[in-house]
């Protein structure tokens, strides 16, 4: 009898939870297997409020939860509970808001909503995420921090260099990169012309053999770069603002790229000690960075990835097809892992002067008619195929074994 009613027993009803992230507060939308509103809620953005919306989708009978961001706290708090997180591009919500209504409103409550009804007509469409490694998910946040600093280098270098020609262009000219440490420290030893009116040769000599300059231009040789830059006429005081200011760009800039070289070294230390990390580095010329930004996108999660072609579209580097009746195109891919694409350019682009292989792969694209970019694009297709097969098989690259690398060597001996 017992065995009768337990047979007879409902299933456990299905739910489908929505999250519209949002700074301060998140708006939560859960609903039946029809369609029909559960149970809506926000929480605020803190440790009680995702503590809160945890319990508040466990109180619902929800167990996988579509959201528009693949990362963040909430995202982390969700998958350390146990939850499915499956996230939706923000494209997608955007394309399906005219199938719920006809104006262009937008609410986050409507947006929890729309995502939770996605993910109950068309789940089998998107991909959970899963959860990355200890060691790739401190990967990631060094590499992507560090990426952020690089970005914010390359923005006050060239505030520094802008000012510096408004009043002092030698200043800028003297040395390659006005944010080396070198330069940097000439600017700061040196705000303002007037500072460098008595710098002569033995000065600068002496300057240089302090930072061990090893550049190709001798004492003199700089000083007629800093001297044959055009003079700028200003007032007394306007000298001096700028001059202090070109000094607190200077002062700002030398801290932070101290502090880029620091992180730098962590990066590859932590690389070089994951098994995956040398499997990427192996490849020519990816250094030590390089793997490390490739690695922190691709993770350690084999089965995000169907086939290398699923992968080349994560990475941009596969192109997008258009055909409708006799007309077709093929484009370039906007959509994709903008990281992720970045850094296996510029692998491909380092490896074609250590390949011969590499080096043939871009030459016949060149000839093609592609421009470096696009030709670029296309030998990290190739070298994705390659990585793919390593990273899968949990190996590292070995020319012996890779075909096209052994026509290449055998085409150049010939």
């Amino acid at each position: 009898m017992a065995l009768a009613l337990l047979a007879a027993a409902p299933p456990d009803p299905i739910r489908f939870a929505g999250l519209d992230w949002a700074s301060l507060t998140h708006a939560i939308c859960v609903i039946d297997e029809h369609g029909g509103v559960h149970a809506q809620f926000e929480v605020k953005h803190d440790g009680a409020g995702l503590a809160q919306l945890c319990s508040g989708l466990r109180s619902a009978g929800a167990t996988s939860v579509a959201i528009e961001r693949p990362s963040g706290l909430v995202v982390d708090a969700l998958l350390e509970a146990g939850f499915s997180v499956v996230p939706i591009h923000p494209n997608v919500v955007k394309a399906t808001r005219p199938r719920y209504r006809s104006h262009g409103g937008k609410s986050d409550a409507g947006d929890a909503y729309l995502l939770a009804d996605l993910l109950r007509t068309d789940g089998h469409r998107f991909r959970p995420l899963a959860p990355q490694s200890d060691d790739i998910r401190a990967l990631r946040a060094l590499v992507r921090g560090r990426d952020d600093l690089v970005d914010t280098r390359v923005q006050l270098a060239n505030q520094l260099r802008s000012l510096l020609e408004s009043f002092w262009p030698g200043a800028a000219e003297v040395f390659a990169d006005v944010d080396s440490p070198i330069g940097l420290d000439f600017i700061q030893r040196y705000p303002t012309p007037e500072s460098a009116s008595r710098l002569g040769p033995k000065r600068m000599a002496a300057f240089c053999a302090q930072h061990a300059y090893c550049g190709r231009r001798s004492a003199q040789q700089l000083l007629d770069r800093l001297h044959q830059a055009p003079a700028v006429s200003l007032g007394e005081m306007e000298m001096e603002a700028k001059g202090a200011l070109a000094l607190c760009l200077a002062r700002t800039l030398a801290r932070l790229v101290e502090q880029i070289r620091l992180l730098s070294s962590r990066i590859e230390h932590h690389v070089g000690s994951i098994e995956d990390g040398r499997i990427i580095m192996s490849f020519p010329r990816a250094g030590r960075i390089c793997a490390a930004q490739i690695l922190a996108e691709l993770g350690s999660v084999r089965e995000r990835f169907d086939s290398d072609e699923h992968l080349a579209a994560e990475a941009g580097v596969a192109p997008v097809t258009y055909a409708s009746g006799k007309s077709k195109a093929v484009t370039f891919r906007w959509a994709c892992n903008h990281r992720l694409r970045k850094a296996l350019t510029c692998l491909a682009d380092n490896s074609r002067h250590a390949s011969a292989w590499a080096a043939a792969v871009y030459a016949k694209a060149k000839a093609r008619g592609c421009d470096h970019p696009h030709a670029i694009r296309i030998l990290g297709r190739a070298w994705l195929r390659v990585i793919w097969r390593a990273w899968i098989d949990h190996q590292p690259y070995d020319p012996a074994r890779h075909g096209g690398a052994q026509l290449a060597l055998k085409t150049a001996e010939g």
